[in-house]
């Protein structure tokens, strides 16, 4: 019997799926860890619904466009549960301790990359597409009726720049340990005042609105509001942000592999804790 090869396209392909079901199968097998990824994007559309019912009710600006605050809480879930998922499917290696065992096989540091986008591509979908889905009966809220087709690039713009960040994340967690594991959570809410999600990005000191454009979510929450306030495309907006998040990918890439590398060096992925 010949032996499967550990080089070539269909091997590299078979370790990533192999990967990916393999937190997936974890994922499925638990019904609290499923309850748990729609548990909080669902909280978070309950609450600002019933906010905006409240200012709709008193005859407030935002009131023609009820949907703003809901379609921003939808697009800041799919930023950070994209971000949680690269960042705790690699997390649950290390509580596991499976690290070393992972890394005597020949699965190779983009190949777990890719592992990790497509489980938190799947969490994100659950978790964001529950959510979406309750506001219909809920709040009487459809976010495909309100964006249209421009969703997918809504969503796919925070998508990236949530991979982007949850790659930083991991190579923190693989070269400082277990120790550097809030920074899962700590980074994104560090993020959140800057990138405008539920107010324009003028309210901002213009020292700080200089900042956070470099911040692809600005542009993606930019562009979301002039489509529901203005009712016009802001091509240019969403432009912005993805240039941002091919430059904020390659950022990542490079951070994850010198920080991979150290640890390597170091021999920390056999022994990561706190």
């Amino acid at each position: 019997m010949r032996d499967v090869p550990a080089r070539g396209p269909a091997a590299s392909f078979g370790r990533i799926a192999a990967m990916f079901l393999r937190h997936f199968y974890l994922m499925t097998s638990s019904w609290p860890r499923v309850l748990e990824i729609v548990y909080w994007p669902t909280v978070q559309v309950v609450l600002w619904g019933f906010i905006a019912l409240w200012l709709a009710r008193r005859d407030s600006p935002f009131a023609e466009a009820s949907g703003l605050f809901l379609s921003a809480v939808l697009l800041w879930d799919t930023f950070f549960r994209s971000q949680l998922g690269v960042s705790t499917s690699l997390l649950e290696e290390l509580w596991a301790r499976n690290l070393g065992h992972l890394f005597i096989s020949p699965l190779r540091p983009y190949e777990l990359v890719a592992a990790l986008f497509a489980m938190s591509l799947v969490r994100t979908s659950i978790g964001v597409g529950g959510a979406a889905l309750l506001a219909v009966p809920i709040h009487g809220f459809d976010v495909t009726e309100v964006l249209g087709p421009l969703l997918v690039l809504f969503f796919g713009g925070n998508l990236l720049f949530g991979w982007a960040l949850g790659l930083i994340v991991c190579g923190l967690v693989l070269r400082l340990g277990l120790a550097a594991e809030n920074l899962a959570w700590a980074l994104v809410f560090l993020i959140q005042p800057v990138s405008a999600v539920y107010y324009p990005l003028e309210v901002l000191p213009p020292w700080l609105q200089q900042l956070a454009t470099i911040l692809p979510s600005v542009h993606v929450f930019e562009g979301m509001r002039a489509l529901l306030l203005e009712g016009r495309f802001d091509g240019s907006a969403l432009l912005s942000a993805y240039a941002l998040d091919a430059a904020w990918m390659g950022i990542a890439a490079a951070t994850f592999l010198a920080l991979f590398a150290s640890a390597r060096r170091h021999g920390l992925l056999l022994q990561v804790g706190e």
